[in-house]
Formats: structure tokens, C-alpha cells, sequence
């Protein structure tokens, strides 16, 4: 899913079997617009400003919802360290050891070799690197 391809949030919950309600529709507007693979944290905290009957749980299961009609991915970098992303083409994710973000980058699946025994069938793939982003790069030097 590309993110510029939703124009309507609500119409494109509906076409994903999910009601839209107000709380589910900030949620995933929130992930479209975050560039930070947020955490539930940063969701909850984001957004109980403009809906103070919001609920850590109610973040939890939307988000779960999401991930079981397909349209969100959750990306686990470090063992309980779970991040939300809209993206949900094939793609790597690199994290800054220095400021803790998250970016995504493309797989060129050509130059991606697997050898994996003959019957295996691949669900799922995740390709993580950790290391220092441009922008902490130039600020160390």
C-alpha cells in the first residue's frame, strides 16, 4: 500500500472489512502520517489530546484489528520492541543506533539470494539493519 493512494480513511477501512469509527480513523491517520513506526506509546500519547476517552487498549486491539485485515505490519526490531507501519509492500527497515529512528528502504528482491530447502514457502519477510542514520552521521562529525 502506498500511502498517498488513501484519500478517504473511512471509505478505505470500509473496503478492508473495518468499521470506521472516529477512534480507529485517527489511529491509522496517525501511522500514515508518522514517519517514525510508532509505538503504542507514541499513538496513545499523540492522540489522547484530541480524544481524552481514549485507552491504551482500545490503541492495542485497533492496531491488532489492522494487522488481522492485512493493512498494517508490525515490526519487531528488538525483542519487545513492536512498531505499527502502514507500509505493508515488501520493504527492510533500518534503525539509528543514536536517535532510536526507524526507517524503511527498498528490497531489490533480484539482489536479495535465499537458499532455502526444496518445499519451503516463505509468509512473511523481514530485513533489519542497525547503525548510524545520515543526520547522526553528520552531527558526529
Amino acid at each position: 500500500m502506498n500511502k498517498k493512494t488513501i484519500d478517504n480513511v473511512g471509505d478505505y477501512l470500509k473496503s478492508n472489512g473495518i468499521k470506521p469509527s472516529f477512534q480507529r480513523i485517527r489511529i491509522f491517520e496517525y501511522l500514515l502520517n508518522s514517519k517514525e513506526h510508532p509505538k503504542v506509546d507514541d499513538i496513545y500519547r499523540e492522540l489522547i489530546q484530541e480524544i481524552p476517552t481514549l485507552s491504551k487498549t482500545t490503541v492495542y486491539n485497533t492496531l491488532n484489528l489492522f494487522m488481522e485485515k492485512g493493512i498494517v505490519h508490525l515490526v519487531t526490531i528488538e525483542g519487545t520492541e513492536n512498531r505499527y507501519d502502514v507500509n505493508i509492500e515488501d520493504h527492510g527497515h533500518f534503525k539509528c543506533e543514536v536517535c532510536g529512528r526507524v526507517f524503511d528502504f527498498e528490497i531489490l528482491e533480484g539482489d536479495l539470494k535465499t537458499d532455502l530447502p526444496e518445499g519451503f514457502v516463505i509468509s512473511q519477510k523481514d530485513l533489519f539493519f542497525r547503525g548510524t542514520c545520515a543526520d547522526c552521521s553528520r552531527k558526529k562529525n
